[in-house]
């Protein structure tokens, strides 16, 4: 990875983060500013060190509070999750509450929801083959009592026939759960999460890890049913039914949830629309299957709403929050969980050690208070932004239309693609603007020659990320125009050469 950095150009060391502004020092030991469009991969919504997030963890530290104080009253994290629910209560019109489970980051808000997912599923499990046990007592009395008799075909007697039905649900109860998710999507690269990236080359390696998904396109929602009838398995249940014993199918999901992101951040910025939104969640609803929305990136205020999903219409079983939650300081998360859906017993089988920690909780509180406050202002600014340099990208477009494909994305979670170029050769990496390189290589140039941080998207390299915070300043907006013009000059010149070069120096 160094090496890769410092090919690129990339391998400075940022000793000052304020605004949207990164400090590295050159070799005067001066301070060279850099805009920060990469925004912590979406975490820094409020930018770098924002005084009112600082002052609250000074505040705390200097009481000397405790962050840790396991098995103890929280009121803190009763206010947090109090103020998420009347978010989403609304921006969803939503009465019902949502349970909260923190965490310590967006993969771990993942797992959280995959956990109580399953286990949510596995108690339903669990409370029909104690109904098929109830029955299968029930016929053994009849039986006994001479009230019913065996089918005909039946070898062994009762209790041949009851070691089969018993052996048969075993098996089927073993049988692992099974996720589905969008194609494109990205979730994370834990052993549960990495299962729901669909890039192989995050996946292939660990796939004998964890239970499996699917992946669907996100234009087939009747690819939801499908799978539904294919992902299923029976049990064998005994009824007593005039005067016989009659052997009953009884079938189980073996799907566990949706999860989805309402914007593909690492797929390339890739926006699901309110119509593939309405379909995803009628399939969903029609097999009684929960979907879990993926708001790490997309939430927090980025898009124009604090819950991007909402804009679309989406109502959500499961939320999955983090990065900007922390206010680029702490780093937490959050699985908000429907209470239709929550199992109180989770929380005995699924904790962490620096999960709601007490100075995250008060991070958190405040970065509510700030996008929360003058009504929601801070959404209102993460609209006009986003507007703003949404009309840059498409003014860019229409002037190199043979350099750059599209803009995609919402507020300010944006991404632009450049098209790919034809293969030319350079002896230091092969060829600086083939299409498995190009977002690197104009990332290195970007930050060289023009002081401008931004990075391509994991699985989509063609296409550059734009997550800055919603106090971004014209004259960043201005800079960054004059980067991306020279950035498009150049590679319809083909002056591959600008495209290498040492780390930045004064």
């Amino acid at each position: 990875m160094q090496e890769f950095q410092s090919l690129l150009g990339i391998d400075v060391e940022y000793v000052r983060g304020q605004g949207n502004t990164l400090y590295f020092l050159d070799e005067a030991g001066k301070e060279v500013p850099v805009i920060d469009y990469a925004g912590g991969y979406g975490a820094l919504v409020l930018g770098h060190n924002h005084p009112d997030v600082v002052a609250t963890a000074q505040s705390f530290l200097r009481d000397q509070r405790p962050v840790l104080a396991q098995i103890s009253r929280q009121p803190a994290a009763d206010r947090v999750t109090a103020r998420l629910n009347e978010i989403i209560r609304r921006e969803t019109g939503t009465t019902e509450p949502y349970y909260a489970v923190y965490s310590n980051s967006g993969a771990e808000s993942i797992e959280v929801a995959l956990k109580q997912a399953e286990f949510d599923r596995g108690l339903n499990l669990r409370a029909l083959l104690a109904e098929i046990a109830g029955h299968l007592d029930e016929a053994r009395v009849a039986v006994r009592s001479g009230a019913a008799a065996l089918p005909d075909d039946t070898a062994g007697g009762f209790e041949a026939l009851a070691a089969r039905v018993d052996a048969a649900n075993a098996a089927a109860a073993a049988l692992p759960p099974v996720f589905l998710c969008l194609e494109g999507s990205f979730h994370g690269k834990l052993v549960g999460s990495v299962q729901l990236t669909h890039n192989p080359a995050h996946r292939g390696p660990f796939t004998a890890l964890a239970a499996q998904a699917r992946f669907i396109p996100v234009d087939q929602p009747e690819a939801i049913a499908k799978i539904a009838e294919e992902e299923r398995a029976v049990l064998l249940d005994l009824r007593v039914e005039d005067g016989r014993i009659r052997v009953v199918e009884r079938d189980f999901s073996l799907l566990t949830a949706l999860f989805m992101e309402v914007i593909q951040g690492e797929g390339g910025i890739r926006v699901v629309t309110e119509e593939q939104a309405r379909g995803i969640q009628r399939a969903c609803a029609a097999i009684d299957c929960p979907i879990v929305v993926d708001e790490i990136q997309s939430g927090m205020g980025r898009t124009g709403a604090f819950f991007a999903s909402s804009l679309i219409g989406l109502r959500a079983d499961y939320y999955t929050l983090a990065k900007g939650l922390g206010g680029g300081v702490a780093k937490t998360a959050v699985t908000l969980v429907r209470a239709s859906r929550f199992r109180r017993e989770f929380g005995l089988i699924h904790t962490s050690t620096f999960a709601k920690d007490g100075l995250s909780l008060a991070v958190t509180l405040t970065v509510l208070d700030i996008l929360e406050a003058h009504g929601g202002q801070a959404y209102r600014q993460a609209v006009e932004r986003g507007e703003r340099l949404t009309g840059l990208f498409r003014s860019l477009i229409d002037d190199y239309p043979d350099i750059l494909k599209e803009v995609r994305g919402k507020g300010l979670m944006l991404g632009l693609e450049f098209r790919g170029l034809p293969d030319t050769a350079d002896s230091r990496s092969g060829d600086p603007t083939r299409s498995d390189m190009l977002g690197y290589f104009i990332s290195g140039y970007l930050l060289r020659a023009h002081r401008i941080r931004t990075f391509p998207t994991a699985s989509a390299v063609n296409t550059l990320r734009f997550q800055p915070s919603v106090h971004l300043a014209e004259s960043e907006i201005a800079d960054l125009e004059k980067a991306l013009r020279d950035v498009c000059a150049k590679l319809r010149d083909r002056d591959e050469q600008a495209f290498f070069g040492p780390a930045p120096v004064e």
